[in-house]
């Protein structure tokens, strides 16, 4: 059984706090996109092992798939095992989630491949063992996190644009970004009303949604603000990093805009593109069950 495992960009990301546990609140907008890896499922006994086409991704036991799998054979009690063949094609450290997709994808894989039955609550609580973003992951779409990021508030977003992620080979470490950021004082941007309002009038609001690891990122990697700007100028009528780096997004209001853009920077970086009426393949992916 192969299934895919999809990206997301952040609409916006406002670092409210940091708490006393020494974690930080957030405020985000979660946004599937078109860019997805693969994980295939095969029989393996009772051992659970792991293989990925990119060396970047380690294959032992803090793999996140392998994390996954032994934790929720742990909490079942399933008897079985399973081997996990990883097809890379999310950037790895880029800002897209790809860690915590593959994790989400795993724990909804396996239980169809080892025929659980287990209710999305307790699914959602199996995910956030694994990380704080990783619940949005099992449901996708569109949603506002707060919290570490866990907090998930669903809800349909017609986002009428061209999604355009360029990333650069950097890898840039959550951890560093958060360690070195300076926080303003405590704020909530309210970006649900901030990305609802920009949809319908971008040149009015855009500067409502902002993500507060631009500058701390913008100054240690120039090459990421200079694709943010080369965005703008190639069209978009709005353009911002991902999470902590190192992808950009930009927004483009047409086709062709968007394509004319996409083979331009694709001549030196990574890129993937997202159209206005994307919607996710289920699980397991057409013809691959």
């Amino acid at each position: 059984m192969t299934i895919r495992s999809y990206a997301k960009i952040n609409l916006g990301l406002r670092v409210v706090r940091k708490r006393a546990d020494g974690f930080h609140d957030i405020e985000t907008i979660f946004r599937q996109v078109n860019n997805y890896d693969e994980i295939e499922f095969l029989p393996a006994g009772r051992n659970i092992t792991a293989e990925a086409n990119d060396p970047r991704v380690p294959t032992d036991a803090s793999n996140l798939c392998v994390k996954a799998a032994n934790l929720l054979r742990d909490i079942t009690g399933v008897d079985k095992g399973v081997r996990i063949q990883l097809t890379k094609n999310i950037p790895v450290g880029a800002g897209l989630g790809g860690g915590s997709s593959n994790a989400a994808a795993t724990l909804k894989g396996l239980v169809k491949f080892w025929g659980l039955a287990l209710r999305p609550h307790e699914l959602k609580r199996i995910a956030l063992n694994l990380g704080s973003d990783v619940p949005f992951f099992l449901e996708g779409g569109s949603a506002v996190a707060s919290g570490r990021g866990e907090l998930l508030e669903h809800f349909n977003l017609e986002l009428p644009y061209w999604i355009l992620v360029v990333t650069p080979q950097l890898q840039i470490s959550t951890t560093w970004a958060y360690a070195h950021l300076t926080l303003s004082e405590p704020h909530i941007n309210h970006l649900k009303s901030a990305v609802a309002d920009f949809a319908r009038s971008p040149a009015e609001h855009a500067d409502r949604i902002g993500n507060d690891f631009e500058p701390l990122v913008f100054q240690m990697y120039p090459e990421v603000a200079n694709i943010k700007e080369m965005l703008l100028e190639e069209g978009a009528v709005f353009a911002l990093m991902s999470g902590s780096g190192s992808s950009v997004f930009g927004l483009f209001p047409d086709e062709e805009s968007a394509n004319l853009a996409a083979l331009k920077f694709s001549k030196s970086y990574y890129t993937s593109l997202t159209e206005p009426s994307f919607q996710p393949q289920p699980v397991p992916a057409p013809g691959k069950a």
